[in-house]
């Protein structure tokens, strides 16, 4: 219940400023431009482009939504109030993280508009679109997870975008680059590359490893704000 309320606050200080809608309209514009200029110059129209995009869009997307959920607190020397209050740090810690991942669902919400569009343009394959919606949850929540971890490292929100955004966009990349690295830790580093796991949900294969993966991430970002903020005490 404690940290259903700290989700509710956050989430309404989101859209109670301009900083959720700012966001939304730079995603749409993005993922708008990838979706309808294959229309428009070549009669053509997929969601491959935009599924095959959005871990990137979202390495600097997601980023930009977590940066100030600690590192403002901790600018305004708000979070010390926090800490006064009935509440675990496990609480502020998920309350939070539920609200990212709320707000990356919002952004989605709009864009369901693309597949409805294709839908009146000829048959489409639904499997493989709830596969790439479901796994752009996944995706969302894991690099909100890390980005709410820059977040709990620095009082700057500059900084804590700028290190959310390169750890998830080194996620996002790493399984494009493994010729730079030895053989013997190819194998290890291809598991660690998130758009590999996302394209295989997002093609409707269903595969436990893609999830683990995920909730791994996930797991592994909170675990990392939680040892942040008891350091910082």
């Amino acid at each position: 219940m404690r940290a259903f309320n700290i989700f509710a606050k956050e989430l309404r200080d989101y859209f109670v400023s301009p900083i959720a809608y700012i966001v939304i309209s730079i995603f749409l514009l993005v993922t708008g431009w990838f979706f309808f200029t294959p229309f428009f110059l070549f009669n053509q129209a997929s969601l491959r482009d935009f599924f095959a995009l959005l871990p990137i869009v979202f390495s600097f997307i997601v980023p930009a939504v977590t940066m100030r959920l600690f590192s403002e607190e901790f600018s305004v020397g708000s979070y010390e109030i926090l800490e006064t209050l009935p509440v675990t740090t496990r609480d502020i810690i998920i309350g939070k993280f539920l609200a990212a991942a709320a707000l990356v669902a919002a952004l989605l919400v709009p864009t369901l508009a693309y597949p409805l569009i294709l839908s009146r343009l000829g048959d489409l394959d639904w499997g493989p679109i709830a596969g790439g919606y479901l796994g752009a949850l996944f995706l969302g929540a894991a690099y909100g997870a890390i980005g709410l971890f820059a977040s709990s490292l620095t009082k700057n929100q500059i900084i804590a975008f700028i290190l959310g955004a390169v750890l998830c966009f080194a996620l996002t990349l790493i399984d494009k680059m493994l010729f730079f690295f030895p053989a013997q830790a190819v194998s290890v580093l291809s598991y660690l590359g998130a758009d590999a796991h996302f394209q295989n949900i997002s093609r409707g294969i269903i595969d436990s490893r893609d999830f683990l993966y995920f909730l791994s991430i996930i797991f592994l970002g909170l675990y990392g704000t939680s040892l942040a903020l008891e350091n910082r005490k």
